[in-house]
C-alpha cells in the first residue's frame, strides 16, 4: 500500500495593494539596493523621506563635465608652461652671477630640479584629473527631490526608471500605498565632475525674451 502523498503547500498570500516585488533587479547585485515605500515614508538606502516632503520625482542622464574638463586642463598645462618659463629664466639669470661661484651654481641646479619634478608632477595630475572625467560615463538618474534640500538619487535602465516614476507618483496619493523594488546604488568619486539636473539658459536682458532648455 502506497504512503498518502503530502498535504500541498498553500499558496502564497496576495500581496498587498501597490505592493509590488520585482523579480530581478535593474543593475548588478554588487550594487543593487531597495527602494521601499511603507507607512508614508520612502526609503532609499538607509534614508527615510516623509512622501508628504517630496515635490519631485523625475529621470535625467547624470553626463560628466567632459568638454569643461577638457578646458581646465588646457589651462593647467598653459600656467604650468608659464611658470617653467618663469623658472627657467630664473635659473639663466642666477647663473649669470659669474664663473667660479659654486654654492650659487649648486644651489641653482638643486632649484632646477626641484621646479622640473614640480612641473611634471603638475602636468601628471592634470592629464590624470582630465582623464577621470573624460573617461567616465554617462549614467540614468531616478531622482526623488523635497521641499528641503535633500535629493535621493538611484541609478538603473532608463525605461525601468520611468516606469519607476508613475509607480512612485502614484504610491504618493495612496494613504496605504507599499511598494518594494531594486534599483542601483549610484556612486560618484566627484560630484563636481557631473551635470546634475535640468539645465536652463536663459536668453536676454529684462524681461527674458525666451528660454532654451
Amino acid at each position: 500500500m502506497e504512503p498518502p502523498a503530502p498535504p500541498a503547500s498553500p499558496p502564497p498570500p496576495p500581496d498587498r495593494p501597490w505592493h509590488t516585488r520585482d523579480p530581478a533587479p535593474a543593475v548588478a547585485a554588487p550594487t543593487a539596493l531597495p527602494l521601499v515605500i511603507s507607512k508614508r515614508l520612502l526609503w532609499v538606502n538607509g534614508a527615510a523621506y516623509p512622501l508628504e516632503n517630496i515635490v519631485r520625482v523625475y529621470t535625467f542622464v547624470l553626463r560628466p563635465r567632459k568638454a569643461e574638463a577638457v578646458r581646465v586642463f588646457v589651462k593647467r598645462v598653459v600656467l604650468t608652461l608659464l611658470v617653467a618659463l618663469g623658472i627657467g629664466l630664473f635659473t639663466a639669470l642666477a647663473r649669470g652671477f659669474g664663473p667660479g661661484q659654486e654654492e650659487p651654481s649648486a644651489f641653482v641646479g638643486f632649484l632646477l630640479q626641484i621646479s622640473i619634478l614640480g612641473v611634471l608632477g603638475a602636468l601628471i595630475w592634470s592629464l590624470v584629473d582630465m582623464l577621470a572625467v573624460v573617461t567616465a560615463s554617462a549614467h540614468d538618474v531616478l531622482a526623488i527631490e523635497t521641499n528641503g534640500r535633500s535629493t535621493a538619487m538611484v541609478s538603473g535602465e532608463l525605461r525601468y526608471l520611468n516606469e519607476l516614476v508613475v509607480r512612485i507618483a502614484s504610491a504618493i496619493d495612496k494613504p496605504d500605498a507599499e511598494l518594494t523594488v531594486t534599483v542601483g546604488a549610484l556612486t560618484i568619486s566627484n560630484p563636481s565632475n557631473y551635470y546634475f539636473g535640468d539645465a536652463v539658459n536663459i536668453y536676454g536682458g529684462d524681461g527674458h525674451t525666451g528660454v532654451s532648455k
